[in-house]
């Protein structure tokens, strides 16, 4: 892919970089990945599950696209930025950080930093299918809060961009099912 704008500073974001990056910003623009998707394949054991009782978290998994935010970095706010985004990004270390091609909502093309699931971590779930996701994320609890909350804010953000990911809405509904049924 040839790039329209200068490489430089970029962040790709797919889940909740896109409605909380937490880092300074000079531009944002919707953005498609291609080659990769969202899904839940990584085993959450800290942020929204134990190692006792693992939740999920969303990946890049291979395969797909996948529609997002890119974000375009001062220069000299990245050194700060990408020190945030590995702490974030990694504390388990189950992503692989990587530069990607990314085409922006305006046409443009660029090169962005983003995290891909990496899958020969412990911790990569693979390939789950829809009820062994729900069941994974129903009750599942962790430092950050309840894994619903996770998919439910998702859904929800997703939705608010113009994003409507029908398989996340239909998780959504299963989980919320599953949790109904064990109060």
């Amino acid at each position: 892919m040839t790039m329209d704008v200068e490489s430089g500073p970029w962040v790709f974001g797919y889940g909740s970089l896109m409605w909380r990056p937490g880092f300074p910003f000079v531009e944002r623009v919707a953005a498609v990945l291609h080659g990769r998707r969202r899904a839940f394949c990584i085993y959450s054991v800290h942020h929204r599950g134990t190692p006792q009782r693992p939740g999920l978290v969303l990946g890049l998994a291979p395969g797909g696209s996948v529609r997002g935010a890119a974000y375009r970095v001062a220069d000299e706010d990245w050194p700060e930025t990408y020190a945030y985004l590995r702490e974030r990004e990694q504390p388990t270390e189950t992503y692989v950080e990587a530069r990607v091609a990314v085409r922006l909502a305006d046409g443009r093309r660029t090169a962005a930093t983003t995290f891909l699931s990496d899958t020969g971590h412990p911790q990569w779930a693979g390939v789950l299918d829809a009820e062994r996701q729900a069941r994974l994320i129903a009750g599942a609890r962790g430092l950050s809060g309840r894994n619903i909350d996770y998919l439910s804010d998702l859904v929800d953000h997703l939705r608010a961009e113009g994003i409507r990911d029908r398989a996340m809405e239909r998780l959504m509904e299963r989980v919320i099912h599953l949790e109904d049924r064990a109060a």
